[in-house]
């Protein structure tokens, strides 16, 4: 690997490009970087991700792929929107004599980019993608290392399902941690119930949500109400989840 965060030529290895990039984003643009290397004649690469059907270029090197890119996806359609879609290659050899994509050929001859190829990322999950290469030549792509390029996208699809994983690991670490929280003042609300009324905690809490279904207010909102106006003062956040040392 080169000194930038860009694979040395050859079969790249996904360890060093994952430990050498602090973030996502680092990675994808270093793995931009690193399809260049592997594909002589490119000028531009880009990696795609669309969410909830949104096309979105995430990372770019080089100067065509964002405008070629946006091309595609302001028309909902491309060799780049094909290939994240139906998760195939899709290569072209020459654009102009490209009949496919409607308007889209003639633009990339006009924007002077005569070949292109594209290779899914992450085929049929909720965040498939494509790895974007532009070529001003015609072939451009007969003497790239496709074995590196597809290395490249399979370590792609690797690195956005890891980063779901864990986007989907804080979001429920922050729901939990909410209801540990909602939990901890409704429990402090049904302790004041149950001294006030000389009940159970089940009658205090059933008491709870008749009040809060009549008021039309959350039954942690009611709580935390109560528990201030005992105590004098907002009751405090409870529990939090601690990483492990």
């Amino acid at each position: 690997m080169t000194d930038d965060g860009v694979l040395s030529p050859g079969p790249p290895d996904l360890v060093p490009l994952i430990l050498d990039t602090e973030t996502l984003d680092d990675f994808l643009r270093a793995l931009a970087r690193s399809a260049l290397l592997l594909s002589p004649t490119a000028d531009g690469c880009g990696v795609t991700l669309e969410r909830r059907n949104r096309p979105l270029t995430v990372a770019s090197a080089g100067v065509s792929a964002p405008l070629l890119d946006e091309a595609q996806y302001g028309q909902d359609d491309g060799p780049c929107l094909q290939a994240l879609r139906e998760g195939r290659e899709v290569s072209v050899s020459d654009m102009g004599e490209e009949n496919r994509w409607k308007d889209y050929p003639a633009f990339a001859v006009a924007a002077g980019t005569r070949s292109s190829l594209s290779l899914p990322i992450a085929a049929h999950s909720d965040t498939a993608g494509a790895l974007n290469l532009y070529s001003p030549k015609q072939n451009g792509f007969a003497d790239a290392d496709l074995r590196g390029l597809r290395a490249l996208a399979a370590q792609a699809t690797g690195a956005i399902a890891l980063a779901q994983r864990l986007s989907d690991s804080r979001t429920f670490t922050d729901d939990l941690e909410a209801a540990l929280r909602s939990r901890s003042v409704i429990d402090q609300a049904v302790g004041i119930v149950m001294n006030q009324r000389r009940c159970s905690s089940q009658e205090a809490l059933g008491t709870l949500r008749t009040a809060s279904q009549h008021r039309n207010v959350k039954l942690r909102d009611l709580c935390a109400q109560l528990v201030g106006g005992v105590s004098g003062a907002p009751p405090p956040d409870g529990p939090r989840l601690r990483p492990r040392p």
